[in-house]
């Protein structure tokens, strides 16, 4: 039987050093250990199986912001998040699902181990919060991708440990995401540490209890979680729209968290150019390189964009034969698939219109701080402000919010969940599939990979329908 849930296998699993091996080595017995641990828990965040690609299929390219342009490519394993075709042994989905659960290990050994060794105790919780930030944030793309999924707190020393594990009801990992988060922001420091620019603080790990508790439509709770990130006066908005993604702006005053990336160290650059690029292009790339045109905007986004919108030529790119594609997150590459572009998670926007929502949902007013902060957004962006008269109704606020997040936060991971929490996933989707699809319920969630059902088949069951 071949273990899957962390690794491809029993072997692989072993072999990783010293992510997954230190019950075996003792690994972990000094601060360098710890230190070393910790960064490998960003870099499983990092990696092309998260952050680095895949997850822009699962959240933007499932939704109605953006499509692949060759629905064939790699047998279609890409191009069926696109047209609702994904199946349970679409090799993405195992990928992703063991990348996140390599990740959770790497945070779990770090917390499992981080007590026994001597080092000053601020520097210990710093380092305990940010793990903490990281299993949850993992855990809300798992239960969000795929709803009941294992719950694992503790490092498996044993891989046929793993099979014990069986699917964990959705509201008990929301409750660990929350618990891990409240305990994050207890001990992280709320200013990014200068020589640890890119680790997570107090800010965000508010910003995600925030989104979480929105999810949840816990709307009191979110608003006190997002307020505290606004009341650090760590954060703020840029002048400019462009200059959040300028790649000589790295975590910028707005950036809360984001992903970093190196084009100056090998295996460490970022991928998106080759992958957003359209397909078979070389301008976009100069031509290192492979040009895939996967996560190409949709002219329905394209089109939308209100007349004046700023953000629209900053977001949306254009080559000379009259392809677009995202813009976002896009320099040119110094190798295949090495470029400098960071990836932004959390940043104040986001925040922001998270609050508003948040507030208006708690008690509508016709002219408070929810319509100050939504207009702060929309002011940037070059767009008339609202005024109290044209959002009369909570439900006004409600869809005009919605509506500002698409096009504040295209392409960085938002659209295909905010579909999702907001109910209006089927109806949006199936408005926008110009005949190709039609979803139903049960795909709101992801199929689970086969290969793990296949390994524990007594313990793991799929979701319904697949």
């Amino acid at each position: 039987m071949t273990f899957t849930l962390l690794n491809s296998s029993c072997a692989d699993f072993l072999n990783q050093e010293p992510i997954s091996n230190s019950s075996v080595t003792g690994f972990y017995k000094t601060q360098a250990d710890i230190e070393q641990g910790v960064a490998g828990a960003y870099n499983s965040l990092q990696s092309y199986k998260q952050y680095g690609a895949n997850f822009i299929y699962f959240m933007e390219v499932r939704s109605d912001n953006t499509y692949t342009e060759s629905i064939t490519t790699s047998g279609g394993i890409y191009g069926d998040f696109d047209l609702f075709r994904t199946v349970p042994t679409n090799s993405i989905l195992d990928l992703t699902w063991a990348g996140c659960y390599e990740g959770i290990q790497r945070c779990n050994l770090v917390l499992g181990n981080i007590d026994n060794v001597v080092m000053s105790e601020d520097l210990k919780n710093q380092y305990k919060g940010e793990m903490l930030f990281i299993r949850a944030l993992t855990y809300f793309n798992l239960v969000r991708i795929w709803g009941d999924v294992p719950l694992v707190t503790k490092e498996v020393q044993d891989p046929f440990d793993a099979f014990e594990f069986t699917r964990t009801p959705t509201s008990e990992i929301y409750q660990q995401i929350v618990t891990d988060l409240n305990e994050a922001s207890e001990l992280l420091s709320e200013k990014v540490i200068v020589s640890k620019i890119g680790s997570a603080t107090a800010g965000a790990a508010n910003a995600l209890l925030g989104k979480v508790y929105l999810t949840l439509k816990d709307y009191p709770k979110a608003e006190v979680a997002l307020k505290k990130v606004i009341d650090s006066k760590v954060y703020k908005l840029l002048d400019n729209y462009a200059d959040v993604f300028d790649v000589t702006n790295k975590n910028s005053a707005e950036s809360i968290f984001e992903i970093q990336y190196n084009k100056d160290i090998t295996d460490q650059g970022s991928r998106f150019a080759n992958i957003f690029a359209p397909k078979g292009s070389t301008e976009v790339t100069g031509g290192v390189g492979t040009s895939l045109g996967d996560n190409t905007p949709t002219e329905d986004l394209y089109g939308k964009y209100e007349e004046g919108d700023l953000r629209k030529e900053i977001s949306i790119g254009q080559v000379s034969d009259g392809r677009i594609y995202c813009k976002k997150f896009v320099i040119a590459p110094v190798l295949p698939n090495q470029s400098d572009a960071n990836f932004i998670v959390l940043r104040y926007a986001d925040v922001l219109l998270m609050y508003a929502e948040a507030l208006n949902e708690n008690g509508y007013k016709a002219d408070g701080d929810a319509l100050n902060y939504l207009n702060d957004i929309r002011k940037r962006a070059g767009l008339e402000v609202y005024t109290a008269g044209e959002l009369s109704s909570q439900e006004l606020f409600r869809e005009v919010v919605w509506k500002e997040r698409r096009f504040e936060l295209a392409f960085e991971n938002h659209r295909w969940f905010d579909l999702l929490r907001t109910g209006k996933a089927v109806e949006i989707m199936n408005a926008s599939a110009n005949g190709e699809f039609r979803i139903e319920a049960y795909q709101l969630l992801f199929p689970i990979p086969q290969s793990q059902i296949d390994a524990a088949p007594d313990k793991m069951t799929q979701n319904d329908k697949y």
